[in-house]
């Protein structure tokens, strides 16, 4: 038998969300068997409460966020990925703003205050979700195909298709959750040169900048371009390089390391079915968007239509 779990003592983790820019802190703390994750927002009045659940997703552009009763949390994806891949069944989140911090765009540092805190067993057995029949989402338009089927264990196998040739097909498989902090929670997220000031037009990535994203070049980089990076981001022009085609302020982990991320974030969203499930995961260009939709197709068709055991 498999007990439900938390963390033994609370932690906090502190710095600018990544679309907003506001510096908030989020406190992990422990809770009872059967909470689940609970998000608390401290700094509104009457500090409400949202389950981190599918059916609370309020928005999956650039992130995940989860509302209730308009009152939101944004950017989640990367602490539910590390509280599933530590396999914390129940914790309390609070959080004093409207996004979790970004950190150094990856899970990593969460993954460390968790084995830093600790991890204690409860008295209750752990649930699972066990498919009992196969779920597909698909969007055949971009090319999205995500597939949960059922099998004896958690496995994902994640596939992402990029035109530029920087990245153009990569591939990535979790078979254990032995696996997640050694393989997949240090992958940061990336993005690509041109995207970086659309979405700062676009009033978001306020708290990024060169140190928490792998940012690939996918054309040459002139001094004008260095000059107008230096500004936005507060460096010195001559210190920005590319390096095979990737902004020397960060060296990429893997060579696959952004089908890596995208498995990353997939485990975050794929938690808000509420609990781990036992089944096996092909993903094919995922992102939040698709893998919100696959997680709430689950609740919808198994949950919600008993069948499957729990």
């Amino acid at each position: 038998m498999e007990y439900q779990t938390t963390v033994k003592a609370p932690f906090t983790l502190s710095g600018p969300g990544l679309h907003t820019g506001k510096y908030t802190h989020t406190t992990i703390k422990p809770a009872a068997a059967g909470q689940g994750i609970l998000i608390r927002r401290t700094d509104v009045e009457g500090m409400p409460e949202i389950q981190a659940v599918a059916e609370n997703v309020a928005d999956t552009n650039h992130g995940t966020t989860v509302a209730r009763d308009h009152v939101s949390v944004s950017t989640i994806e990367h602490m539910m990925s590390a509280l599933h891949g530590m396999r914390v069944d129940n914790a309390i989140v609070e959080v004093d703003g409207p996004e979790v911090p970004i950190l150094d765009g990856s899970a990593l540092l969460w993954v460390e205050q968790i084995k830093k805190a600790g991890i204690v067993t409860l008295d209750a057995e752990r649930k699972y979700l066990h498919l009992s029949e196969t779920v597909t989402w698909s969007d055949t338009e971009s090319g999205i195909v995500m597939t949960a089927e059922p099998a004896e264990d958690f496995k994902v196998d994640c596939e992402i298709e990029f035109k530029s040739e920087l990245i153009g097909n990569q591939s990535a498989t979790l078979t254990s959750y032995v696996q997640y902090e050694n393989d997949f929670a240090r992958c940061r997220t990336f993005v690509f040169l041109h995207e970086v000031e659309i979405l700062l037009s676009l009033n978001l990535i306020k708290g990024g900048d060169l140190d928490n994203a792998l940012v690939f070049v996918d054309k040459p980089l002139g001094n004008d371009e260095k000059e107008r990076l230096a500004k936005l981001f507060g460096k010195d022009k001559d210190s920005i390089n590319v390096n095979n085609g990737v902004l020397n302020t960060i060296v990429p982990y893997f060579p696959n390391e952004p089908a890596r991320h995208k498995l990353l974030d997939f485990m975050g969203d794929i938690y808000l079915v509420g609990m781990p499930v036992k089944g096996h995961f092909a993903i094919k260009c995922p992102g939040h968007r698709a893998n919100v939709a696959l997680a709430q197709q689950i609740r919808k068709t198994i949950i919600n239509n008993k069948t499957t055991n729990i």
